[in-house]
């Protein structure tokens, strides 16, 4: 793909202001008009929107910055590289994996492409339990649209591939609707690796969009630099404390200490690492809500294989779904779920499927054969689905405690139950629902009644997440929240959150698109409250 343009090589070439990493070593101090933790969905846009208003801007990413020149399509390079945790991170007790990113444009660098406006069932929750009356479908509208066409954002018309054609068909013949999902795209290719980053730069991620933007406009990126914590006084950040997390060009050293000091401070580091970061602040907490209310998605799977190939690794990871299982549960009743059908890769599946021996090795000569559905479950609006906690481990590292309530795992057997049954119908020859104990089954009957008798619990129930949000939650009173309804910190004045931690809730669907529009609005009003200037996207 090297014949392809790079933008990020090409601006670094024109003299953007990037260093960390293999390039030059930042300096030990910094002033800037605001800083922003993090370079994903809620980073990228507020970078592009207060450096447009005219203000200098500082972004501090943990990660390294990668590029379509690195994009090589090997999972063996992409998972160290563009992952936390080299995609291993796990909640506490080891029972649900998170893939999460860790690259200059975050999640949005190396996610699956869908995206959904946040339900109007979900923004209704909000304003009716977390006081958020302007969160309603019709307010943040014009946001969403601004950041559609910015990232060109727009259903995708191409016929499915075969893994997502399956849903739709078995979906159908029983009576179930399915609907396209809108990708992020631009001349895509259809190529099917958008989780290891995309080589041809379709993608409309963070990286190749709002990044460079800011950048042009004059912003400085830190890359591979760790934000430690803010120095707080008399409810205000006086400087943010950053670590190099490698040696530089320059005489850089890891044990080098950056300080950045900002009229405001803008933390975006996503869930977990932004609640991490004000713990490790000791930030106020009056009232014990940072940290909590921390949702995943919570992702069951079932495995099926078809006569016919599927190569489930080749077109759009994900195009299809069916929201027929969230429709039909009102929200604060047994939890509901959305179904997709995620991309297969060898290292991703061979980890995810259970077994090992000759069942084990059946599976996985089976792989061109293989078609899982996904579904995830709507956590944080029912008492028995509170998501979990943030906590620092003894080294200062965030973790997440996530119980998986007897709740939310009956939710996953129905989901495991609907699935089977949509794979049935589309004429699997077998289907391997990921539990410990289940087996694979050849028939609809034999299937329900084995899963109606599976212990659905941690650790023998596989569970997987792409999707953490919650811990710095949004509310209308302190009591209810982390941050005001505007974005601000209760008690940092010059402090906002501006990623998915701040959602009192899960979405219900893939959160990218909720994260543009929700801060697209918080942005804009930040920038015209630090410059009086009107800003828009794009």
């Amino acid at each position: 793909m090297s014949q392809l343009q790079d933008p990020i090589k090409d601006g670094i070439k024109r003299g953007w202001k990037v260093y960390g990493g293999p390039l030059p070593a930042a300096p030990d101090n910094i002033t800037c008009d605001v800083a922003i933790i993090g370079t994903g969905a809620g980073a990228g846009v507020t970078a592009e929107l207060l450096a447009k208003a005219g203000l200098k801007v500082v972004l501090v990413e943990e990660g390294p910055l990668k590029s379509s020149s690195d994009f090589n399509q090997k999972e063996s390079e992409a998972y160290p590289s563009l992952y936390q945790e080299s995609a291993a991170r796990k909640t506490a007790d080891k029972a649900i994996n998170i893939l999460q990113g860790r690259c200059v444009g975050g999640s949005t660098t190396v996610n699956w492409t869908s995206s959904f406006r946040t339900p109007a069932a979900t923004l209704k929750f909000w304003q009716e339990k977390y006081g958020l009356k302007d969160y309603s479908v019709e307010s943040l509208a014009p946001y969403f649209a601004q950041a559609e066409r910015r990232l060109n954002i727009q259903p995708w018309l191409v016929t499915p591939n075969e893994n997502n054609d399956l849903l739709r068909r078995g979906a159908a013949k029983l009576g179930i609707a399915s609907s396209a999902i809108s990708r992020n795209v631009k001349a895509c290719w259809n190529l099917g690796s958008c989780g290891l980053g995309c080589p041809t730069n379709a993608k409309q991620s963070m990286l190749v969009t709002t990044i460079p933007a800011a950048l042009d406009q004059g912003a400085q990126l830190l890359t591979e630099t760790s934000a430690q914590r803010f120095e707080l006084s008399n409810g205000r950040v006086i400087s943010l404390i950053c670590k190099p997390l490698t040696a530089g060009k320059s005489g850089s050293s890891a044990a080098q200490t950056i300080r950045i000091k900002a009229k405001h401070f803008v933390l975006a580091g996503g869930a977990i690492n932004s609640p991490g970061v004000l713990l490790r602040s000791g930030a106020p907490d009056p009232h014990g809500r940072l940290g909590e209310r921390t949702f995943l998605h919570p992702v069951v799977m079932s495995s099926a294989i078809f006569d016919q190939k599927v190569e489930a690794w080749n077109g759009a990871p994900q195009s299809v779904y069916t929201d027929h299982f969230l429709e039909t549960q009102p929200v604060d009743g047994p939890i509901g779920y959305k179904l997709e059908a995620p991309p297969l890769h060898p290292v991703i599946f061979a980890s995810t499927v259970p077994g090992m021996g000759q069942g084990q090795h059946d599976l996985l000569k089976s792989f061109p054969h293989n078609h899982t559905l996904l579904a995830l479950l709507r956590d944080g609006f029912h008492d028995e689905a509170p998501g979990g906690k943030v906590k620092l481990r003894g080294d200062g590292s965030a973790v997440l405690d996530y119980p998986l309530t007897d709740f939310v795992m009956e939710g996953g057997r129905r989901a495991l139950l609907s699935m089977m049954e949509i794979q049935f119908a589309a004429g699997a020859r077998q289907v391997l629902p990921l539990h410990e104990m289940a087996r694979s089954y050849t028939t609809w009957n034999e299937a329900r009644d084995a899963v109606n008798a599976l212990p659905m619990k941690p650790m023998l129930t596989k569970v997987v997440s792409a999707h953490v949000m919650g811990g710095c939650g949004l509310a209308a009173t302190e009591r209810q929240g982390v941050v005001r309804p505007d974005g601000v910190h209760w008690q940092i004045d010059n402090l906002s959150v501006h990623d998915g931690s701040i959602f009192p809730t899960s979405i219900g669907a893939n959160p990218q698109l909720s994260v543009y529009g929700a801060v697209n609005r918080l942005a804009q009003g930040l920038a015209k409250r630090l410059t009086g200037q009107d800003v828009t996207l794009g």
